[in-house]
């Protein structure tokens, strides 16, 4: 193979933990994967905790925001917010890989959180109100991009959903008329682009409406 990149090796890690769970991701089972010896991998990780690190970095190096422009801040925040929620769902397990590492530690997550910071400050927002929308945000658009609403269906999966509506649907209708009126989207999910439109409008809709506010 060519040259071994820091890139390449944490590609690499994030398809395993897309297939087979972090607890699967080691230097030795990359080695082994990439044809080299273990310590051609500790040249750019020394461990697990700076290849979880990496795997991040990778992760969100694959969405690469545009500097703040002259667009409205509510456009640039889209974007953003979009942008990310792509990024993250290239890899089932960037969910796992984002809860394991701290983030001031990931140089792309860091210029994604500036620029959104920025964006919150443009938006009129204070100091303190600036740093909770932006961590809103991401917890959002990790939420929103691991919808099971996008995911493989699992053996099984329609029989146990079936079984979740008629369970909501024989309640009690005079007590809980609403559950037994949507136990069909409750359980068994809506179209995967309505949750996401609607989803990013949500957030984005409830900022914008604070800011007018102002």
């Amino acid at each position: 193979m060519g040259k071994l990149t820091a890139q390449a090796i944490a590609e690499r890690a994030l398809e395993i933990g897309d297939t087979e769970g972090l607890d699967a991701v080691t230097i030795r089972r990359l080695a082994t994967d990439l044809g080299v010896t273990p310590m051609a991998l500790y040249w750019h990780y020394k461990n697990k905790e700076q290849l979880l690190v990496g795997m991040a970095d990778h992760l969100i190096g694959g969405f690469a925001p545009e500097p703040a422009d002259e667009r409205p801040w509510q456009a640039q925040l889209r974007d953003l917010t979009e942008g990310l929620i792509r990024a993250l769902r290239t890899h089932p397990c960037a969910k796992n890989v984002l809860e394991q590492i701290d983030p001031v530690a990931v140089p792309n997550f860091l210029a994604v959180w500036d620029l959104a910071l920025g964006l919150a400050r443009t938006a009129g927002f204070g100091v303190d109100e600036s740093c909770l929308i932006t961590k809103y945000l991401l917890q959002s658009a990790i939420a929103i991009a691991d919808a099971p609403v996008h995911g493989v269906a699992e053996p099984g999966r329609a029989e146990r959903v079936r079984a979740k509506q008629v369970g909501l649907q024989t309640l009690p209708v005079d007590r809980y008329p609403h559950l037994v009126e949507m136990a069909g989207p409750l359980v068994g999910g809506t179209d995967p682009l309505l949750y996401d439109t609607f989803g990013v409008d949500l957030v984005l809709g409830g900022i914008e409406a604070l800011a007018a506010g102002r």
